[in-house]
């Protein structure tokens, strides 16, 4: 049933055929892909798994179909109106936890399903960290996320733009990490991006920068002199979003980092205090 599958989905032009088939199997089973092989098969499972392979043949992303995306040794709950998370967000999950305090205020810009907020809140319980996103379909999931793995996360219902979002933390904040909508207009993506995530979650104009000033004057509002901004971005920004933040004059030490496949990923920059956020630079 396996090889059945597997040719199957290879045929519909998924890209990792043989492991969706083994995730869809032990979805459908309950019990851990590394036990597949062991674990007996009745009739309502092989029906299950049938319906599973159906659907991913036409291309529903696997983890709509098994209600959850691992992201940084969690797994969250996700499904039709939020964004996918993506392995490659961990690498500036990684790169922001090197440079935390436990002690830490914590912002994540556009946060979706809550992947990079709920990665450092578990890591670093004593943070203080909150969650900004406007998307009432995305509220949804991130909301069960925040409370099923780390309650202690705030929720903020709010659009990036919108300068009276975290009005109270202006200046205070040690880290602002965001995974906006980042790819240009006219950008090929795979099916399972064009037709299940959302939208807005996706594109931003034709070159892919069009809630990049919004999120870098959010971050330099919020941030404290010293404090730091992730962002990440596609692959064609890697020297347009460096030069977006260098040309606000609020941030110094701006850097694109690369990643395990060599192509650029997200820039890092470290707030001044030369300016106020208020004078309209940005």
């Amino acid at each position: 049933m396996l090889a059945t599958a597997t040719r199957t989905l290879a045929a519909a032009g998924v890209a990792s055929p043989r492991v969706d088939a083994e995730l869809l199997a032990a979805h459908a089973l309950g019990v851990p892909r590394a036990r597949l092989l062991t674990a007996s098969l009745d009739r309502a499972g092989a029906a299950g798994f049938a319906r599973l392979v159906a659907g991913r043949a036409a291309r529903v992303p696997l983890q709509h179909l098994t209600g959850h995306a691992p992201f940084y040794g969690l797994e969250l709950a996700v499904g039709p109106g939020v964004f996918v998370p993506r392995f490659e967000t961990e690498l500036m999950v990684e790169w922001a936890l090197a440079r935390l305090t436990p002690q830490a205020r914590v912002v994540d810009l556009c946060s979706g399903s809550g992947a990079i907020a709920l990665a450092v809140a578990t890591r670093l319980p004593t943070a203080q960290v909150y969650c900004v996103e406007r998307s009432e379909a995305a509220l949804a999931w991130l909301r069960g996320n925040v409370a099923r793995l780390a309650p202690g996360v705030e929720v903020v219902v709010g659009d990036v733009a919108d300068d009276a979002v975290l009005a109270g933390l202006t200046g205070t904040v040690d880290m602002v990490l965001c995974n906006p909508p980042y790819v240009p207009e006219s950008a090929p993506v795979d099916v399972e991006v064009a037709e299940h995530d959302p939208h807005e979650a996706v594109f931003a104009g034709a070159d892919g920068l069009d809630l990049m000033p919004a999120v870098a004057r959010a971050a330099a509002r919020l941030l404290r002199p010293g404090g730091l901004l992730a962002i990440e971005h596609d692959d064609t920004q890697g020297g347009s979003l460096p030069r977006l933040l260098a040309a606000t004059g609020h941030f110094g030490d701006v850097e694109d980092h690369r990643d395990l496949a060599g192509r650029p990923r997200y820039t890092t920059a470290r707030r001044g205090a030369e300016r106020a956020w208020q004078d309209g630079s940005l």
